[in-house]
């Protein structure tokens, strides 16, 4: 599924007057000077292992395991998959493949570098987002007619709607959450314990070692993909606040209290004042209920990849509310945005998107600007390097009639690097199989002993 169009601004900066003053050499050396690989303690306390403030996000399309073991390899510290869509996931066959950590293990020898790892789901329906959160974590352990029986069948997870979660005006919305989540009808992480959700755990769940199972799961309500069937999914659900909360409260409850849950917001369905105010009551009803964190995409639903995103939005937010662990996405092109992001937002991580398709040194460089080491472009020899790796992967994983394909979108952005990227991209697009990607790799990066490329 595929929360990216072709309709997409051509990189360029975010809104965020004054953030060219702001140096990210300074930036990361002031960030590794307070905390150890500059990391919020808050967020080490949840994840130990997310020892730096960046991670791969999840990009539709392309952030399989491929290219999510590239990133790490290059210092992501954390990954997270392309949003997994919960009625493919009840579905079986291959609509559980890319929640399957084994599978991934069996198909990648490397497979054991994926963690953590984030798994992200997209839904329509509270019973099917909690029951499909619920194989994620298991990793299937129940037979596969267990996880539909919980969304569809008779005693299967019930359907939360809260109508006092309904926006109205500031000023109820203002009291409701002064109230407290508790008389509002929510149950809080530490106590997700209900009998609805605790009844239908596996007791084999707490035994699953961490490597085979996702480090936390992500509730999508961001993807600005289309409604299907008049159903909301991702960042439509900002549209209808009584929706997106009743699917955040069923996946806590469904998920282990153990194992963190997270949420992926845009700032706003649209911009206008409803929609912001919808935006307020998500969020804080998502931190009332005991979600770790929430990653912030700014821009709106409503402008998909159009336009410029409004790091203004993700400053005032996080000065707002400095009690709750934001990560900021939009507009992050370069290793110097990640710091500048960090910095002019106050947000306490950095979701690196678009930013990092055919660009894993992106990763390398945040970690050598955070050793007080000045960042440097990949060489030509480095590039045709990550190329194979990549190329090697994706064919281990995908085969080779789709690992083919798929470096061909992945080569034409890798171009970018190139001293010729047009010629590259020319290539690549012709490529469709095996032998025309090596041939194309040979001839657009052969390099001499001292480096240097030639085309």
């Amino acid at each position: 599924m595929s929360c990216h169009g072709n309709n997409a601004t051509p990189p360029g900066p975010a809104v965020a007057p004054g953030v060219e003053d702001l140096s990210p050499q300074q930036v990361a050396a002031d960030l590794a000077a307070r905390w150890p690989g500059g990391v919020d303690p808050r967020v080490r306390a949840i994840l130990p292992a997310m020892e730096a403030p960046f991670f791969q996000a999840g990009l539709a399309g392309y952030s399989d395991a491929a290219m999510r073991i590239v990133a790490r390899r290059h210092g992501a510290p954390m990954c997270v998959t392309e949003a997994l869509l919960d009625r493919m996931l009840l579905g079986g066959g291959h609509g559980f493949d890319k929640a399957d950590l084994d599978l991934i293990e069996e198909a990648l020898p490397c497979g054991h570098e994926d963690h953590p790892l984030v798994g992200q789901i997209i839904g329509a329906d509270p019973d099917e987002m909690a029951a499909g959160a619920m194989k994620m974590i298991e990793q299937g352990a129940r037979p596969p007619r267990a996880y539909r029986d919980m969304a569809y069948g008779e005693g299967g997870m019930p359907t939360y709607v809260d109508t006092r979660w309904a926006v109205k005006s500031g000023d109820e919305v203002t009291k409701l959450l002064s109230d407290g989540v508790k008389s509002a009808g929510m149950t809080v992480a530490s106590s997700a314990s209900s009998d609805s959700a605790s009844s239908l755990r596996l007791s084999v769940t707490p035994s699953l070692p961490s490597s085979r199972t996702f480090a936390a799961i992500d509730v999508n309500l961001a993807c600005p993909v289309k409604k299907i069937d008049r159903k909301n999914r991702g960042g439509h659900w900002l549209r209808e606040p009584q929706g997106a909360i009743a699917i955040l409260k069923a996946v806590r409850e469904a998920v282990p209290a153990g194992i963190p849950c997270t949420v992926k917001l845009r700032r706003a369905y649209d911009d206008t004042p409803e929609m912001a105010r919808n935006f307020e009551v998500i969020f804080d009803a998502a931190m009332a209920m005991g979600y770790a964190w929430a990653t912030v995409h700014a821009r709106t639903v409503e402008q998909k990849y159009v336009g410029p995103s409004r790091w203004t939005f993700l400053r005032d937010l996080a000065s707002r509310r400095s009690d709750a662990i934001i990560f900021g996405s939009g507009d992050v092109w370069s290793v110097g945005d990640i710091f500048r992001m960090l910095a002019y937002t106050g947000v306490s991580g950095v979701s690196v998107a678009r930013g990092c398709i055919g660009n894993p040194w992106i990763f390398r460089q945040a970690r050598d600007m955070l050793d007080g080491r000045t960042p440097r472009p990949p060489t030509l020899a480095e590039q045709r390097a990550v190329l194979l790796e990549h190329f090697e992967l994706s064919i281990a994983l995908n085969g080779e009639r789709v690992g083919s394909k798929m470096m061909r979108k992945f080569g034409i952005k890798f171009a970018q690097h190139h001293p010729r990227p047009e010629d590259v991209k020319a290539r690549m697009v012709s490529v469709s199989s095996v032998d025309d990607w090596r041939g194309a790799v040979d001839d657009l990066y052969a390099y001499e002993a001292d480096g240097a490329g030639g085309v």
